[in-house]
C-alpha cells in the first residue's frame, strides 16, 4: 500500500454510479445467474471506462467502481452457499434512532437509505442461513479481477483496491437458522470470506473490507447502549481479524460509515467512542467519514488517539451526504488538518462513503460525482503544495 511520500494521494470508498445499461445484468448476477459472453463484454467495457475515468480525473488509488456488483445487498446470494431467500428487504431504518427522531423526514422515502430501494425493478431478498456456509463466488471474483486488469496497461495509477464485505455485515442482516450459536455462525462466515480476501491479495490487489454494519447497528437498535454496542463491536472485530488471518496488513484497507446518506444524522456514533476499536482491526489503512458536518471536527481526536507508525488514515474530505461540490481550498484545509496530527505521509485523501452503494440508486446524481472527485484531486494538489514547501 503506497504512502503519500512526495504528495497527498487520493482515493475513494469504492462504489461509483453504474450506467443504466448495466443494471439488468447486475440484478441477474445478484440472483446468482452466470453472465453470457455478450454481458461479460458489456461489463468489461464499462469497467475499463470507469477505471480510465478515475485515472484521467487524477485519482491515485482506484477501484472498478464496484461495477461487477449490484451492491452488498445481493452479495450473499451470489457469493455464498448455505442461504435461501427469506423475505423482501424492507426499509432498514424503520424503528431506528433516526427514524424515531425524524419520522416525517424518513417517511418521504426519497433517500437511497430510507425506502427508495422499494422502487427498484429488482427486489433484493433478505436471506436465511439454512445449511453449511461455503464460498461459491470464485468465478465471479475471478471475472472481477480479470476485468480490472484489462485497462491497467495504458493508465498510470498508484494502487488498485477491490472491495469485499465483512462477516459482520452479513451476520447483522441475515438470520441464522442452521448453526447452534452466533459464534459458530460468525466463524463460518469468516472462513468463507477469507477465501475472497486471500484471492484478492494473491492477485496483487489491496482488499478493502466494507463494514458499515459495525456502526449502523447502534443506529438501528435504539435500546442498545454504547457499552453493549462496544462489547458487540469487539466480537465483530475479533471475527473480522480471524477472517483476515495470514494476510499482510499493508494489503488491507478497512472502511466503515454510518449508512445514512442524506439525513439529520444526530445519532451517529462519534469517533471518540469508536477510534480505539478501529485500530484493533488488522488493516494497514482506515477509511472513515470526515467531511460531513456531523464529523468534520473529529480530526482533532487523532491528537490523543495514537496512530501506530505502520498505519494510514483515509479520512473523507469530500462527502456523498451533500450535492454541494466542495471547494478545493476547503478540501485542502481538511487534508492539512489530518496531516498536522499524524504526518503527511500517513494521509490519503478519500471520500466519506461510496457514490453508488446500490446499483440503480446513486447516492447523488452521477453528473455531480465527477466534479466532486475533481475537487478532491485539486484539493490534494493544493494541500501538497503546502505540506511539501
Amino acid at each position: 500500500m503506497k504512502r503519500s511520500t512526495d504528495r497527498i494521494l487520493t482515493t475513494h470508498a469504492g462504489s461509483l454510479p453504474r450506467p443504466d445499461e448495466l443494471l439488468p445484468l447486475l440484478y441477474a448476477r445478484a440472483k446468482g445467474d452466470a453472465l453470457d459472453p455478450a454481458a461479460k463484454t458489456k461489463l468489461q467495457n464499462a469497467i475499463s471506462t470507469v477505471v480510465r475515468a478515475q485515472a484521467e480525473t487524477g485519482i491515485d488509488v482506484i477501484s472498478d467502481g464496484e461495477f461487477g456488483k449490484s451492491g452488498f445487498l445481493g452479495y450473499v446470494n451470489s457469493r455464498l452457499g448455505g442461504f435461501v431467500s427469506h423475505r423482501p428487504i424492507g426499509n432498514p431504518w424503520l424503528g431506528s434512532r433516526e427514524q424515531r427522531s425524524f419520522p416525517e423526514y424518513y417517511s418521504q422515502g426519497t433517500n437511497t437509505s430510507t425506502g427508495a430501494i422499494d422502487k427498484l425493478p429488482f427486489r433484493f431478498e433478505a436471506l436465511k442461513c439454512t445449511g453449511p456456509i461455503s464460498y461459491q463466488g470464485h468465478a465471479q471474483l475471478q471475472d472481477d479481477i480479470n476485468a480490472i486488469k484489462v485497462p491497467l496497461n495504458d493508465i498510470d495509477v498508484s494502487d488498485i483496491f477491490i472491495p469485499s464485505t465483512s462477516p459482520g455485515n452479513i451476520q447483522g442482516f441475515y438470520e441464522n437458522a442452521y448453526y447452534r450459536t452466533d459464534e459458530e455462525y460468525a466463524e463460518a462466515l469468516a472462513d468463507a470470506l477469507h477465501e475472497e480476501y486471500k484471492a484478492i491479495v494473491d492477485a496483487g490487489f489491496i482488499v478493502q473490507i466494507d463494514d458499515p454494519q459495525l456502526l449502523t447497528e447502534f443506529l438501528r437498535k435504539p435500546d442498545l447502549t454504547l457499552a453493549k454496542w462496544r462489547k458487540g463491536a469487539e466480537k465483530q472485530i475479533e471475527t473480522l481479524n480471524y477472517a483476515l488471518r495470514g494476510l499482510p496488513s499493508e494489503k488491507i484497507r478497512f472502511h466503515t460509515c454510518y449508512g445514512i446518506d442524506i439525513g439529520p444524522r444526530i445519532h451517529d456514533l462519534e469517533l471518540k467512542d469508536i477510534g480505539d476499536l478501529l485500530l484493533r482491526i488488522n488493516a494497514g489503512a482506515y477509511s472513515f467519514e470526515g467531511a460531513n458536518p456531523r464529523h468534520e471536527h473529529e480530526w482533532k481526536i487523532w491528537k490523543d488517539l495514537k496512530l501506530p507508525d505502520d498505519k494510514i488514515l483515509i479520512p473523507g474530505v469530500i462527502t456523498q451526504s451533500s450535492v454541494l461540490v466542495e471547494h478545493p481550498e476547503l478540501v485542502a484545509d481538511r487534508i492539512v488538518r489530518y496531516a498536522s496530527v499524524v504526518g503527511r505521509e500517513r494521509v490519503i485523501a478519500g471520500t466519506d462513503c461510496g457514490f453508488g452503494t446500490v446499483a440503480g440508486l446513486p447516492t447523488i446524481h452521477p453528473s455531480i460525482v465527477w466534479p466532486k472527485l475533481q475537487a478532491l484531486v485539486e484539493g490534494a494538489r493544493l494541500a501538497s503544495q503546502q505540506l511539501w514547501k
